[in-house]
Protein backbone atom coordinates (compact mmCIF):
# COMPACT_ATOMS: atom_id res chain seq x y z
CA UNK A 1 0.00 0.00 0.00
CA UNK A 2 2.95 2.58 0.89
CA UNK A 3 4.17 1.60 -2.41
CA UNK A 4 1.83 2.34 -4.39
CA UNK A 5 1.45 6.02 -2.49
CA UNK A 6 5.09 6.73 -3.09
CA UNK A 7 4.63 6.06 -6.56
CA UNK A 8 1.31 8.83 -6.88
CA UNK A 9 3.32 10.91 -5.14
CA UNK A 10 5.86 10.51 -7.74
CA UNK A 11 4.06 11.09 -11.20
CA UNK A 12 2.74 14.27 -9.97
CA UNK A 13 3.17 17.51 -11.53
CA UNK A 14 5.46 18.88 -9.60
CA UNK A 15 9.13 19.41 -11.04
CA UNK A 16 11.36 16.40 -10.36
CA UNK A 17 15.04 16.71 -10.99
CA UNK A 18 15.21 13.55 -13.99
CA UNK A 19 11.91 15.74 -15.38
CA UNK A 20 13.52 16.98 -18.22
CA UNK A 21 10.86 19.65 -19.60
CA UNK A 22 11.33 21.24 -15.82
CA UNK A 23 14.63 21.57 -16.27
CA UNK A 24 15.78 22.66 -19.68
CA UNK A 25 18.81 22.09 -21.60
CA UNK A 26 21.85 24.78 -21.81
CA UNK A 27 22.04 26.92 -25.13
CA UNK A 28 25.64 24.90 -25.48
CA UNK A 29 24.78 21.58 -27.35
CA UNK A 30 28.06 20.30 -25.88
CA UNK A 31 27.58 20.39 -22.33
CA UNK A 32 24.42 18.09 -20.90
CA UNK A 33 23.66 21.04 -18.13
CA UNK A 34 20.98 22.91 -16.82
CA UNK A 35 19.88 26.39 -16.59
CA UNK A 36 18.90 25.88 -12.96
CA UNK A 37 22.12 26.68 -10.45
CA UNK A 38 22.63 25.38 -7.71
CA UNK A 39 25.08 26.32 -4.98
CA UNK A 40 27.77 23.71 -6.31
CA UNK A 41 27.96 24.76 -8.96
CA UNK A 42 28.00 28.73 -8.32
CA UNK A 43 31.02 27.60 -5.53
CA UNK A 44 32.32 25.99 -8.74
CA UNK A 45 32.48 28.99 -10.87
CA UNK A 46 33.75 31.33 -7.93
CA UNK A 47 36.41 28.99 -7.62
CA UNK A 48 37.48 29.01 -11.38
CA UNK A 49 37.24 32.45 -11.07
CA UNK A 50 39.61 33.03 -8.10
CA UNK A 51 41.79 30.73 -9.18
CA UNK A 52 42.43 32.54 -12.58
CA UNK A 53 42.87 35.79 -11.22
CA UNK A 54 45.24 34.39 -8.80
CA UNK A 55 47.17 32.72 -12.12
CA UNK A 56 47.40 36.21 -13.86
CA UNK A 57 48.45 38.07 -10.58
CA UNK A 58 50.74 35.40 -10.37
CA UNK A 59 52.29 35.71 -14.15
CA UNK A 60 51.82 39.60 -13.77
CA UNK A 61 53.70 39.42 -10.70
CA UNK A 62 56.74 37.53 -12.59
CA UNK A 63 56.60 39.90 -15.75
CA UNK A 64 57.04 42.88 -13.31
CA UNK A 65 59.75 40.86 -11.25
CA UNK A 66 62.60 40.00 -14.54
CA UNK A 67 61.79 43.50 -15.75
CA UNK A 68 62.93 45.14 -12.68
CA UNK A 69 65.54 42.60 -12.28
CA UNK A 70 66.16 43.40 -16.11
CA UNK A 71 66.29 47.18 -15.44
CA UNK A 72 69.22 46.70 -12.46
CA UNK A 73 71.14 44.76 -14.50
CA UNK A 74 71.00 47.45 -17.18
CA UNK A 75 71.76 50.18 -14.83
CA UNK A 76 74.43 47.89 -13.47
CA UNK A 77 76.12 48.09 -16.40
CA UNK A 78 75.82 51.62 -17.28
CA UNK A 79 77.40 52.30 -14.13
CA UNK A 80 80.16 50.07 -14.61
CA UNK A 81 81.12 51.77 -17.90
CA UNK A 82 80.84 55.20 -16.51
CA UNK A 83 82.92 54.17 -13.91
CA UNK A 84 85.72 52.98 -16.61
CA UNK A 85 85.35 56.23 -18.75
CA UNK A 86 85.93 58.14 -15.51
CA UNK A 87 88.80 56.26 -14.47
CA UNK A 88 90.90 56.43 -17.86
CA UNK A 89 89.41 59.79 -18.30
CA UNK A 90 91.51 60.67 -14.73
CA UNK A 91 94.31 58.56 -16.41
CA UNK A 92 94.48 60.92 -19.41
CA UNK A 93 94.68 63.85 -17.10
CA UNK A 94 97.33 63.04 -15.15
CA UNK A 95 99.38 62.21 -18.68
Amino acid sequence: MKRNCAMRMRKSNSPDIENRAAFPRTFNWRFNRSVMLSGKRIADVGYKLVSGSMMLLTVYGGYLCVLRAQRFMQRQKQLELAAQNESAASETIKD
